[in-house]
């Protein structure tokens, strides 16, 4: 092993390679130099720079994530031997979605709208007996004298579709009238405006009815040819809604007038006269069909009444004793047989005391009472009488003269 032997320096046997200084005799004494400031703009960022790092623009991260999925497949099939495989789908796929991202987008294709619906005018009366209508159209008045629009009229009948029956050109004013043909029954009606093949929105609905059918009259009292015990009669019954009415006295020439009810009943009162009397009635119906009726009634006394008859009127002394038999009739005020009716009959005769008999009205209204007339009457003029109580309708009476000769 070598001694340690020091290292040699510069001052030693080596040449220096520094450059020797010049006296110190005469060196300039150091100067202090100003470093001149940067410029303002170099210190400012650029406008819209951001100190944030640049991100890659969204597409490219796309086509990049794209491209790695490709590879990924790739890979996988070119160990299985779907190189040629992966390479069309991936072709296609890029190419196609590229072309979707770049394409220029092209307007949809927007529907053509005419001009506002028509209006149809609702009809004062919906029924008619007519078998036409006019159709009182109104138009929008862009549409006024075009000749390349057309009004097109639909009927929708009962259980059936909406269907075109016309189609008019524009008119010169804003109002049309369009004749149109009524099926018996219902009809609805609505109208568009086609321009260039391209239809408006319907308007709305108006409906006309066709019934040609006269009304039927159904009188429910009184009844024909009953007795009326009043001045006057109130004719009731049954027929169609909204129908105006009119009945007419034959035998004094008055009228009354009327309208049915909601349900179609009514009900009319007249004057009667004394007698028969024939009234006419007669009934139009909204679409101005007539029908008529016609009773006879009988104006009745208005009161109570009885009668009085007996099985002899002239009884001779010679035939006595004999056997006599007085009868009664009982009306109500209606002129109908009256039951339960009480009656007292009384028969006075000269020559015996009066002989009297109750009695009640059957259900024909009659009842009856029979004595025998002993040989102490005679010659001379008697009275049979029947007197009539009634809860309801007050008393009346009746008489009989018998008359009895030798």
């Amino acid at each position: 092993m070598r001694p340690y032997e020091p290292m040699p320096t510069r001052r030693g046997s080596r040449s220096s390679h520094v450059r020797p200084r010049p006296p110190s005799t005469g060196r300039p004494s150091p100067q202090r130099v100003r470093i001149p400031a940067p410029d303002a703009y170099r210190l400012k960022k650029a406008r819209g720079i951001s100190s944030r790092r640049r991100r890659i623009p969204f597409l490219a991260r796309v086509l990049l994530a794209a491209a790695l999925v490709v590879l990924g497949g790739a890979v996988f099939l070119t160990a299985g031997g779907g190189v040629g495989a992966l390479t069309g789908a991936l072709s296609r796929s890029l190419f196609g979605f590229v072309d979707r991202i770049t394409a220029t987008p092209e307007p949809s294709a927007t529907s053509l709208v005419v001009s506002d619906a028509p209006i149809i005018a609702l009809p004062t009366e919906p029924y008619t007996n007519q078998p036409t209508a006019d159709l009182q159209v109104t138009i929008p008045a862009v549409e006024v004298g075009n000749t390349g629009a057309r009004l097109r009229i639909y009927l929708t009948l009962e259980g059936q579709a909406p269907a075109p029956i016309a189609e008019v050109p524009m008119g010169t004013t804003i109002r049309m009238v369009v004749p149109v043909e009524l099926t018996p029954g219902r009809n609805d009606f609505n109208a568009t405006i086609v321009v260039g093949g391209v239809e408006s929105e319907p308007s709305p609905i108006v409906t006309f009815i066709l019934d040609t059918d006269p009304p039927v009259l159904v009188l429910a009292t009184p009844k024909e040819g009953a007795t009326v015990n009043a001045d006057n009669v109130t004719l009731s019954g049954t027929t169609q809604p909204r129908m105006t009415l009119l009945a007419r006295n034959q035998a004094n020439g008055t009228s009354i007038s009327g309208q049915t009810a909601a349900d179609g009943t009514f009900a009319l009162n007249l004057p009667l006269e004394n007698g028969t009397n024939a009234i006419l009635m007669t009934g139009r119906d909204p679409a101005g069909n007539v029908g008529e009726l016609t009773v006879n009634l009988v104006r009745g006394s208005g009161t109570l009444t009885a009668s009085l008859t007996s099985s002899a009127a002239r009884i001779s002394t010679a035939s006595l004793p004999v056997s006599i038999q007085l009868s009664a009739l009982v009306l109500d005020p209606d002129g109908a047989p009256l039951q339960g009716a009480a009656l007292t009959f009384t028969l006075t005769v000269p020559g015996i005391p009066p002989i009297s008999k109750d009695a009640v009205s059957g259900i024909d209204g009659r009842a009856s009472f029979t004595t025998t007339l002993p040989s102490d009457v005679t010659v001379g003029s008697g009275l049979a009488t029947v007197l009539v109580a009634t809860a309801e309708f007050g008393t009346t009476s009746a008489q009989k003269t018998i008359t009895i000769v030798e």
